[in-house]
Order: C-alpha cells, then sequence, then structure tokens
C-alpha cells in the first residue's frame, strides 16, 4: 500500500534555489532602489516592511513552508521597520543587523565551546555530515555573521544612510557567495542518502 504522505511529500514543489535569494533580497534591493531615488528613508522603510510581507507570503505559497532562518529575519524586519517608523529614528532600522548577526554569531560559536551544533539541528535533515564537518561549517557560518555585524556597526555609525543601503545589499551578495562558496565543502563531506545541496545564506533576509 502506498504511502500517501511520503508521495504528498515527494510532489512538493521545490523552489530554486535562485528564487529563494530573489525572494529573500527583495527589500534590500526595493529600500535601496527607493533611497536612491527619493532620498527618503522613512518611505524607503515602508519598503522594507511591505517587501518583508511580500517575501514571507511568496514562501508560504510555494513552499508550503516557512523556512527557519528567512521567516525570523523576515518577522524581525517587520519588528525593526515598524519600531523604525513608529519612532521616527531611522537607526533602530539599521542596528536590525548588528543584533541579529551578532546573536547568530554567539548562538553558534557559544554551541561549538558547549558541545552543542544550532546549525546541525537547523540544516541536518538537508545535508549528511560528521560531526567535525559539522563544526567547521558552524564555525564558518559563526564568524561570517560576526564579521557582517562588526561591519554594520562600523557603516551605521560612520556614513550617511545611502552608503548604509549600499552597504546593506552588498551584504546579502556578499552572503550568496559565502553559501556558494561551502558547496565544495559540502560536496566533499555530503555522506549518503542526499547529494549537498546550496545551504541558505546567512541572514538573507532584510
Amino acid at each position: 500500500m502506498p504511502d500517501d504522505g511520503a508521495e504528498e511529500l515527494n510532489h512538493a514543489p521545490v523552489r530554486p534555489q535562485w528564487l529563494h535569494y530573489a525572494v529573500d533580497g527583495a527589500p534590500a534591493v526595493a529600500f535601496l532602489g527607493v533611497l536612491l531615488i527619493t532620498h527618503d528613508f522613512r518611505l524607503a522603510t515602508w519598503f522594507v516592511v511591505g517587501g518583508a510581507i511580500v517575501s514571507l507570503l511568496v514562501g508560504l505559497i510555494v513552499d508550503r513552508r516557512l523556512r527557519p532562518l528567512p521567516t525570523v529575519t523576515g518577522v524581525l524586519a517587520l519588528v525593526f521597520g515598524g519600531l523604525s517608523l513608529i519612532l521616527h529614528r531611522s537607526d533602530i532600522l539599521k542596528m536590525k543587523l548588528t543584533i541579529i548577526d551578532g546573536l547568530l554569531g554567539a548562538i553558534l560559536l557559544g554551541g561549538l565551546l558547549l558541545k552543542k551544533n544550532p546549525l546541525k539541528l537547523l540544516l541536518g535533515g538537508t545535508f549528511h555530515l560528521s560531526d567535525r564537518a559539522w563544526a567547521i561549517l558552524a564555525m564558518r557560518y559563526g564568524l561570517f555573521w560576526w564579521a557582517c555585524a562588526i561591519a554594520n556597526e562600523v557603516v551605521r555609525r560612520t556614513q550617511t544612510d545611502l552608503v548604509w543601503g549600499y552597504f546593506r545589499v552588498a551584504v546579502i551578495v556578499a552572503a550568496i557567495i559565502f553559501a556558494l562558496a561551502q558547496t565544495p565543502f559540502l560536496l566533499r563531506h555530503n555522506q549518503p542518502p542526499q547529494e549537498a545541496g546550496v545551504p541558505e545564506p546567512p541572514d538573507p533576509g532584510f
């Protein structure tokens, strides 16, 4: 007798990786576009909030589920963007990257010190790696997130809103490149039964 649940899972739609990147990065690109045209940070923030809502809805409709990391970053974009609009403070939205990436890096690196690996819990169903390989991957992601957090603090404190907008899009591009750069490592260390794919870029959302 066929397993209806397994059959439904096998026929579930799989969104191409490039579409993941496009949907997740859309709020930041929209923010920069509006900022370039209008030089109005507050108006651009509205596009961040709206873009985050659309990104979450598209992910839910196409994937029929909410991916953990993009969902968290999308919801936090709504929270920080909303607070920025309500309190009329642009620095609140800018701090989002520092806080979230700083915490994610601390969770991964702190987990390694405690002999735990949150990244394995998050991606363990997608990749089949040895504990040592998971630890190396977690170290890389943790350090990348911390580097993004530190860079964001420097840029947001020393540069204009427009420069920060450019920086925010550049971080997304860097995150995609970083994720793609892990593919050889995953192909080398991934174990049957699944082949390695491309991990989601760190903080892919705004």
